[in-house]
């Protein structure tokens, strides 16, 4: 029997940074609405069911103006995220139903390729859990809380941690499940890796994301994914 492959877009991010009244996920880009692009990424996938997690208030904004209006087929769901990052993953993950393995993906990377999205399903069947990533090009600095260096990390095993991140289901879901109750405990929870991680479920493979995989933050974000957009330069 094949196996199922889910995904969770998280497309609920208010997008303080791009000093802009309209959210980031609306925003224009290259012609089209930023979270636009990484649906159709995961459309064309061999992903089987998308469960699009949107701001709250804008579950039947972004069902009728981005869903329907472009016609995606594999959105199953639209559900409402939460307070933090982690609590929007949540609320995608308990909306999808006889997964076998997911991706979970932030909307504001919308330079998503078929590649990556490729490399990490294979990742996650492969070693239970894998997030998509790029070694570092600088050299990286620790601090000690007041500005000052203390010290210097080996560069060379040093990666930037992207998304798509990729899990066997049952184990990134136990981890949330965990994660949930302990939530009073928690903090700087960033990625769903850190997730697994403080769970102990399994190692966690690194693969070949893109540096132009880029998560648009600010204004600047967005002149470089045009302009990557418009070269076909992702």
């Amino acid at each position: 029997m094949d196996k199922k492959t889910g995904v969770v877009l998280l497309a609920g991010g208010k997008g303080t940074r791009m000093h802009n009244k309209v959210q980031k996920q609306y925003l224009p880009l290259a012609g089209k609405p930023l979270i636009v692009h990484s649906l159709e990424a995961f459309e064309r996938s061999q992903a089987d069911d998308i469960i699009l997690v949107a701001g709250a208030g804008e579950t039947g904004r972004i069902r009728h103006e981005i869903v329907e209006y472009f016609g995606f087929q594999k959105v199953s769901a639209v559900v409402e995220g939460g307070k933090e990052r982690y609590h929007s993953v949540y609320a995608g993950l308990s909306a999808l139903k006889n997964c076998d393995y997911v991706l979970i993906h932030d909307g504001a990377r919308p330079l998503v390729t078929d590649a990556i999205i490729s490399r990490v399903i294979q990742g996650a069947r492969e070693y239970g859990a894998c997030v998509a990533g790029m070694p570092v090009k600088d050299t990286m600095k620790m601090t000690d809380g007041d500005g000052f260096a203390a010290g210097t990390p080996e560069r060379s095993r040093m990666w930037q941690i992207q998304t798509p991140q990729a899990f066997a289901y049952p184990l990134i879901r136990r981890a949330y499940d965990w994660l949930m109750e302990e939530e009073c405990r928690q903090t700087g929870i960033t990625d769903d890796a850190m997730v697994l991680e403080a769970y102990g479920g399994c190692r966690i493979k690194l693969v070949e994301g893109s540096y132009t995989n880029l998560k648009v933050t600010t204004p600047e974000d967005m002149v470089v994914a045009e302009a990557l957009l418009a070269r076909g330069e992702w």
